[in-house]
């Protein structure tokens, strides 16, 4: 079995659920699995650390997890239309990864999820992307050849999945969302897998 990372940076929920479902499509194929892994969230005080093993959901990733996977899915809910704090405080910390290319030829993907339509979906996905390129990474989106993308009056977006959660995170992940989501997790393990050989 071969990993693919599914890294994800989630407050309420909602990216996390995309994260399991992005895992699923990711798992559906022969000879691949998905390492679910999150973040710390960003404390402002200096002296508070987050607990070594989170309380509920994924462990916190480790720079192990970066090297192993043979492919990343990265996640974060928008913030102004950026990725959350935590995400970036996380990827700004990958120095060394990227000076030895640990990441360098390996496929990626990225997704989101907002409190609103209109709450910066493509430019947080397109933040996302940007490091992944400084990284060598080879990115991947959501071709139009998947129904839902044309249909959807919710998430999609060709840049990677995403969700519209609500202001108070009170909307379910659609199913034209939920099938987005599986069939990235799937395009990617089968790209990771292709390259791999």
């Amino acid at each position: 079995m071969q990993d693919i990372l599914v890294l994800y940076y989630s407050q309420h929920g909602a990216t996390r659920e995309l994260a399991r479902l992005i895992a699923r499509g990711i798992d559906s194929v022969d000879g691949c699995r998905a390492r679910l892994r999150t973040v710390p969230k960003v404390s402002a005080v200096c002296e508070a650390t987050a607990p070594t093993v989170p309380d509920t959901g994924a462990p916190y990733v480790e720079r192990a997890d970066l090297a192993e996977c043979i492919g990343l899915a990265l996640g974060s809910p928008t913030r102004f239309g950026n990725m959350a704090g935590a995400m970036k405080y996380f990827i700004d910390s990958t120095s060394a990864e990227w000076m030895a290319g640990t990441l360098a030829g390996k496929p990626a993907c990225v997704f989101t999820s907002t409190a609103s339509m209109h709450g910066g979906q493509e430019t947080t996905l397109t933040s996302m992307m940007i490091p992944l390129f400084h990284h060598g990474m080879l990115m991947l989106g959501l071709p139009y050849t998947e129904p839902e993308l044309a249909a959807t009056t919710s998430g999609g977006t060709p840049y990677g999945v995403s969700h519209v959660a609500g202001l108070k995170n009170d909307h379910a992940i659609t199913d034209a969302e939920r099938k987005l989501a599986l069939a990235q997790g799937k395009r990617l393990a089968e790209m990771a897998k292709k390259l791999a050989a």
